[in-house]
């Protein structure tokens, strides 16, 4: 089983950075992609930034050329930097892991980002 313990959400104003931090522990395969979707009330889960083992990247239409999907050199922790942040960027973020060959994703617990106007 994957463990996925993730941080760094908060309340900021429009305009400000948050970064957040997803590490994941237990059967990680060498081939995965990780990265987060958000909920926001009333609006379905999307898919907001993924990066997989090979360092391929992919992020939301909403926040390209704001938000930055990294990974540490063994590849078992994820970042997202979160810039120009906006009050459309108000949602839950969930940090998951899927590993090669799995439908399956492992998922955090979840962190709220709240963005004041």
């Amino acid at each position: 089983q994957v463990r996925l313990v993730e941080s760094g959400g908060g309340l900021v104003q429009a305009g400000g950075s948050l970064r957040l931090s997803c590490a994941a522990s237990g059967s990680i395969f060498s081939y995965n992609t990780m990265g987060w979707f958000r909920q926001a009330p009333g609006k379905q889960r999307e898919l907001v930034a993924s990066i997989n083992s090979g360092g391929s990247t992919s992020y939301a239409e909403s926040v390209k050329g704001r938000f930055t999907i990294s990974r540490d050199n063994w590849k078992t922790t994820v970042y997202l930097q979160m810039n120009s942040l906006k009050p459309e960027d108000t949602a839950v973020y969930y940090c998951y892991l899927q590993n090669a060959g799995s439908t399956i994703r492992s998922w955090a617990q979840g962190t709220q980002v709240t963005i004041s106007p």
